[in-house]
């Protein structure tokens, strides 16, 4: 397994600002009291891994288990667990794979839907409230901004094997 490339400049202090600040907003957003704020407003009883699973299926076409796995940077297992706690919730369902019948995809139904967007808002609402200040030209900027740093990091991402690592990236809605 070979060593992905280090970079040798040191970052400018931009980049080490907005690492901070990612670090910082990356805190807040995966506290458990958060999370459990989060599913209380949803109504939506699931834990972290669910909901990271769910948003994964439902911003893609039906994945194989191994391909959600990779996606969201966890071992197979992981994935294997929490779909079945999904499925025997009612909020995905397993279809075959049409380029090979023997494989099993991961698809949302309709409840997984419905709670995706339940999560979805409720998380939107609390970020509004707190946005509530910025003015709607801001508000596009930083978004405009974030799917550009998204589409980067894309672009930039090595995986385990130090290979770039090709992540269809979700239509933008903005």
């Amino acid at each position: 397994m070979s060593t992905p490339p280090v970079p040798t400049a040191p970052a400018s202090p931009e980049v080490t600002e907005i690492e901070r600040a990612l670090t910082r907003i990356t805190y807040l957003s995966t506290r458990a009291r958060q999370h459990d704020r989060l599913m209380a407003l949803a109504g939506v009883p699931l834990d972290r891994a669910a909901v990271a699973l769910l948003r994964q299926v439902a911003d893609s076409e039906p994945l194989r288990p191994g391909e959600l796995a990779n996606r969201l940077g966890v071992e197979a297992s992981h994935v294997t667990r929490t779909v079945q706690q999904l499925q025997k919730s009612g909020y995905v369902t397993r279809v075959p794979d049409p380029d090979d019948r023997r494989a099993q995809r991961i698809e949302l139904t309709e409840a997984g839907e419905k709670a995706v967007a339940s999560v979805r808002d409720a998380g939107a609402r609390g970020m509004q409230m707190a946005l509530s200040e910025w003015s709607k030209d801001e508000l596009q900027q930083l978004a405009t901004l974030f799917h550009r740093m998204v589409d980067d990091f894309l672009n930039y991402a090595i995986d385990d094997e130090g290979e770039p690592t090709e992540v269809a990236a979700p239509a933008r809605t903005v």
